[in-house]
């Protein structure tokens, strides 16, 4: 077999710095050996992977047809290798992806918690033990499992990739907010009407997201069609544009706890149902789950 590692391992570097130079230092390798590793395997795929744009080196058609190939066989290799690795369970290494809102508000408590219990039964509790944490919509999470780019994601919405294992893992509460001087805040001590909801202007996350997927899902049924005051890339931004006045927010509880709690913002009470949704841990079915892996996989099931 004339296509090695080392080759797939020289491509995913220059496909992720943009150039030889870079890559270089990624892979330990001077220059003109990372420039002749990737030369060596275009010539043995016959095909050039990268279109060269002055000093940059740009992924074309067929480096993007070789990309989540090479990182399901680097990261199958690393797995192998992980499996001979006796009595070592550090999370270092592993890659997550997660959407906003469990980015921001569930894993820093997971992974502060384990953290505490792992060190304590250590004595290396200096050695790294933490995972690397990717945060994005849930659209590009899952694009991410499915690219193996990451090991694991935990997501707000759907996944309608077939290739992916999907787990339901914490039940969320949604809730209807807005700024305490909002005219709906004041009508009939904050319960409102379907017709005072379909009225009124609404804060959004932007497509692709887990949230706006959920929110569109629970409301549209009840209403012909939201007016959209704004579009956001986070429920942050979302929640402080709600205290200050732009609009109705459905939000998760766990994201606007606080500023209810100063009475910065006002929890509507309406006649919708419960507003509930899962947050789902995925991977892709098709990986070898290295020791590591399983045993992150199973803290974050039982830490639920």
């Amino acid at each position: 077999m004339k296509l090695s590692l080392r080759q797939l391992q020289v491509f995913l570097a220059v496909a992720e710095s943009g150039s030889t130079v870079a890559a270089s230092e990624v892979v330990s390798l001077s220059q003109s050996a990372t420039s002749a590793a990737l030369n060596e395997l275009e010539h043995v795929l016959s095909h050039q992977l990268f279109d060269r744009i002055g000093k940059r080196l740009m992924l074309n058609d067929n480096g993007r047809l070789l990309l989540p190939q090479a990182r399901l066989l680097l990261d199958t290799a690393s797995s192998v290798e992980q499996l001979f690795t006796e009595g070592d369970d550090r999370w270092s290494g592993i890659r997550i992806g997660a959407s906003m809102t469990i980015g921001s508000y569930c894993l820093p408590a997971l992974l502060a918690d384990s953290q505490r219990e792992r060190s304590s039964a250590r004595q290396q509790a200096d050695l790294p033990d933490y995972p690397q944490l990717y945060i994005a919509n849930t659209a590009e999470v899952v694009s991410a499992v499915a690219g193996y780019a990451v090991d694991c994601g935990f997501i707000e919405g759907a996944c309608h990739d077939t290739e992916l294992s999907v787990e339901p893992w914490l039940e969320d509460e949604m809730v209807i907010v807005c700024a305490p001087d909002h005219a709906l805040a004041t009508r009939n001590h904050g319960r409102v009407t379907y017709q005072d909801l379909q009225s009124a202007r609404w804060l959004l996350r932007e497509p692709g997201s887990g949230t706006r997927e959920h929110v569109e899902q629970m409301l549209l049924p009840h209403f012909s069609s939201l007016k959209v005051a704004g579009e956001f890339g986070n429920p942050e931004t979302i929640k402080h544009a709600a205290a200050a006045g732009l609009g109705l927010a459905c939000i998760s509880r766990i994201v606007v706890e606080d500023l209810l709690a100063l009475g910065r913002l006002c929890e509507l009470q309406t006649e919708l149902p419960a507003l509930r949704r899962h947050f789902y841990l995925v991977y892709h079915r098709h990986k070898l789950l290295s020791p590591r892996l399983q045993h992150f996989l199973r803290y974050c099931r039982e830490w639920v």
